[in-house]
């Protein structure tokens, strides 16, 4: 399958999401509500989710939809087809007003990322990908250009999350005396490897499906690397959709670093 109209949706509805996403920004004054896991949730996150999965269940009915901001319909499990959505991914970005959050829309077949789109609401830039098909970058009223990871293997630039510390992390930078560490928010951060302006990226600790599936597949079809912690393969549409084991992105086997 080229899954060029589950493409051309996904990327349509996180334009539109990512307009609302940017209205809600622009007025300045919104409120924050804070979930269970003590995550932001605000308004921009409500309206982008109603967006994203009113367009994906009314141009693919027979696809079932894993989204941040909806009830979970575990009945995703018993179909081959999942949309896995994040509408706002970098709440905590928004909030600081940075402008470094996405809108992630990722299209799961038996558990594996087949298509991954990110939209970046403040500046318009777009990634996608589809199994295949190779990984493209479009900025603002450009033509769409192929991306591909770096060959970098030496003085490699490493990722950091701006809201989520970790020792881990910081004793891995010390060990292999890593000097070019960039801080950014959301799914940029695999954005740029695939991109090749940057090379790792380590995150320990959990995620969300939602948080990695369209990052993934942008990454792997830009010829880079992305594994959970322990090596293995990250797969979709499970019952826990928690990332549990943390996970990593290279741009080639010789940056996987111990």
């Amino acid at each position: 399958m080229n899954y060029i109209n589950e493409l051309n949706t996904a990327i349509k509805a996180a334009a539109m999401a990512g307009a609302a996403i940017v209205e809600v920004y622009d007025a300045g004054d919104f409120a924050v509500e804070y979930k269970e896991d003590n995550s932001p949730l605000t308004e921009a996150d409500r309206r982008a989710n109603e967006i994203i999965v009113s367009i994906l269940r009314d141009s693919f009915p027979g696809y079932a939809i894993l989204a941040e901001e909806s009830e979970d319909d575990i009945s995703r499990l018993d179909n081959d087809f999942c949309f896995i959505v994040d509408p706002l991914d970098g709440t905590k970005e928004f909030v600081k007003r940075n402008g470094q959050f996405t809108v992630n829309i990722a299209l799961a077949h038996k558990h594996r990322a087949v298509m991954g789109v990110i939209c970046i609401p403040v500046t318009q830039e777009l990634y996608y990908a589809v199994e295949g098909g190779g990984a493209y970058y479009r900025a603002d009223g450009a033509e769409p250009v192929k991306i591909s990871v770096s060959d970098r293997t030496e003085d490699i630039r490493l990722l950091m999350s701006l809201s989520h510390e970790s020792e881990e992390l910081n004793s891995l930078i010390e060990r292999h005396s890593i000097q070019n560490c960039i801080k950014i928010g959301s799914a940029i951060k695999g954005c740029l490897i695939a991109r090749g302006e940057a090379e790792i990226y380590y995150r320990y600790g959990p995620t969300m499906e939602w948080d990695t599936a369209a990052m993934q597949c942008i990454v792997e079809q830009a010829g880079g690397i992305f594994r959970q912690m322990d090596g293995t393969e990250m797969l979709y549409n499970r019952r826990n959709p928690t990332n549990e084991k943390g996970f990593y992105i290279v741009n080639r086997e010789e940056n996987i670093l111990a």
